[in-house]
This record gives C-alpha cells, sequence and structure tokens, in this order.
C-alpha cells in the first residue's frame, strides 16, 4: 500500500456526535450511571421521567448531571462559533523486528519504534503480548501496513473563560473529549476511506466508542503504549506542529487536549496492559530507544517492579 499523509479540520459540531459522555461526567465525578442522560433526547417529559429510574437519594445528583449536560452543550455550541478540531494521521508501510517496528518514514529511510511486552506471569497462560505482534514480521519478506495519529484541540481554547473557574473546567473537560472525538471520526475516515480496510463497515456511534470495529488504536500514555516519550517518534512521522501540537522535553502534549498513538488493523488485534516490567525489559528497551537505563527508568516508573 502506498503511503498516505492527511490532516482534517472539523468544526465541533462534527465531532461532538462523537463524544464518550462517560468519561466527561466521571471528570465532574459522576457515575456512569448518571452520564446517561446523554442519551436521552428530546422533550423535558422524557428527562423528567429518566430522573424518576432513581432513587429519591440519587434524584438530586441525577439533577445536577441533567443541568451539567445542558450547560455542556450550550458551551459546544459556543465552542463551535470560533474553533475548530484537528486532526493528522500518516499511513506506513511498516513490519515487525521482535518487539520493534520499522516503520517507512518515507521511501528509503525507515523509522525504528521499540515496544514494550507484557512479563508478568498470566493466570490463564495466555501469550504474553506486544504491539508489534500484530504487524507482519520483516523475515516474512513481505511489507504490512500501520497508521499514526495526532489530533488536538485548537490552542486558544485552553485560556478561555480563565477568570471564571468553573466555565474554564467545563472547557477544559470538554477540551479533552473533543481532542478523542476527533481522533474517533478521524479513524473511522481512516478504515472506511483512507485505508480502506473496512470499507463496509456500518457501526453506530454507540458501537463506535465501545469499539466494534476492526482493529485497534493504542494512544499514547495507554497500558499498551504506556512510553509517553514515544510522543518524540511519532512527531517524527508526523510533524504534529503541522495542528499545533508542541511538545515539552519529556514528550508531554501542548495543547493539553491532544491524543497521539497508532492504528493497527489486524482482526486478532487487541488491547492489553502491558503491566509490571523488570530491569531486564527495562534495560533492553533503553538500549533499543537509544536511551540511559535512568532516562527511561523515568519515563516508565509506573510499570517498574
Amino acid at each position: 500500500m502506498r503511503q498516505i499523509s492527511e490532516q482534517l479540520s472539523f468544526a465541533v459540531h462534527e465531532v461532538s456526535p462523537y463524544i464518550n459522555w462517560i468519561y466527561f461526567f466521571h471528570a465532574w465525578g459522576f457515575q456512569p450511571r448518571f452520564a446517561a442522560i446523554a442519551n436521552i433526547h428530546g422533550c423535558d417529559v422524557c428527562r423528567a421521567s429518566w430522573l424518576t429510574t432513581f432513587s429519591e437519594e440519587d434524584r438530586s445528583k441525577a439533577s445536577e448531571a441533567m443541568q451539567l449536560l445542558k450547560e455542556a452543550n450550550r458551551m459546544l455550541d459556543l465552542l463551535d462559533r470560533d474553533y475548530r478540531i484537528n486532526s493528522i494521521f500518516k499511513i506506513c508501510k511498516a513490519n515487525s523486528d521482535g518487539d520493534n517496528l520499522i516503520i517507512e518514514k518515507e521511501p528509503g529511510h525507515s523509522l525504528v519504534f521499540p515496544l514494550l511486552r507484557q512479563q508478568t506471569p498470566k493466570r490463564d497462560k495466555s501469550p504474553f503480548l506486544c504491539l508489534s505482534d500484530f504487524i507482519r514480521p520483516a523475515a516474512s519478506g513481505i511489507p504490512d501496513t500501520i497508521g499514526a495519529f495526532a489530533s488536538s484541540i485548537d490552542a486558544d481554547m485552553e485560556g478561555l473563560y480563565e477568570k471564571d473557574p468553573y466555565k474554564h473546567l467545563l472547557v477544559q473537560t470538554l477540551s479533552d473529549r473533543l481532542a478523542e472525538a476527533a481522533t474517533e471520526k478521524m479513524h473511522e475516515y481512516v478504515r472506511k476511506v483512507a485505508w480502506g480496510y473496512a470499507k463496509d463497515e456500518d457501526l453506530t456511534i454507540p458501537e463506535l466508542l465501545v469499539e466494534k470495529y476492526r482493529g485497534i488504536r493504542p494512544a499514547v500514555g495507554y497500558p499498551s503504549l504506556p512510553d509517553q516519550s514515544v510522543n518524540f517518534l511519532l512527531d517524527e512521522l508526523l510533524e504534529m506542529n503541522r495542528i499545533g501540537i508542541t511538545l515539552t522535553e519529556n514528550g508531554a502534549m501542548r495543547p493539553h487536549a491532544s491524543v497521539t498513538g497508532l492504528m493497527f488493523s489486524h482482526p486478532a488485534a487487541e488491547y492489553f496492559s502491558v503491566g509490571k516490567i523488570g530491569e531486564d525489559q527495562l534495560e533492553d528497551y533503553a538500549r533499543r530507544r537509544g536511551k540511559t537505563i535512568e532516562e527511561m527508568r523515568k519515563f516508565l516508573a509506573a510499570n517498574l517492579q
């Protein structure tokens, strides 16, 4: 497959249907059952009926959730006037070499992308997974394909309502959800059109949000891709400053409401947690990353035994 690189820009109203409201309400301290208000569309009678499903003890909390959703939707309408959410992706030839990915950056030039493998013994004795398992080995002589992506809000959104703590927090929590929602919409386009490995996919948004699609989209910082410093490798591939993302010296992204990661199409690809790793893998990973053990210890502190 030839290399494909695209930059997408979405209006807020284009991505807001893809918001996973469970995580928004979680950020405000609500349990998932209260987030169900986001699925109630239509008249006030429907919302009032939803309230009656709660005990008297929980009804006030449910009312708070209802009010928060109203205010969030009002804020989305305001943001829609002036701001856009941006994504960039690249689909590249790739192969695996052990626990490394070899990704074609451009014809004749490849990028080595080291990964981590599970080490903690499992009760069910299932295989110890690494993301490289879902890409064809270089020894096969047949190139495979991988995707890389980044999504981010308009940086100016971060400074909105700084003198109004409530509205400022509302924008922050919505910004996180909008970056994720743009990623969801971008990934749908990649699967069905740009990469096209799932042209006939016909899923509802609720089905997308519970990952009914083929393939996976692990994001940097999540359990299968825990090393934040690989953002520097993704930046080499994507030139993320094209959508306004810059990296700190530790690989953290600015704007904060940004998402980066990889896309795999293998039908058997699944999410997993790397979990705890030993000093042996830390040393091996540091060598493959071209970093000192102490540098990598800082990035992988949560994963060390």
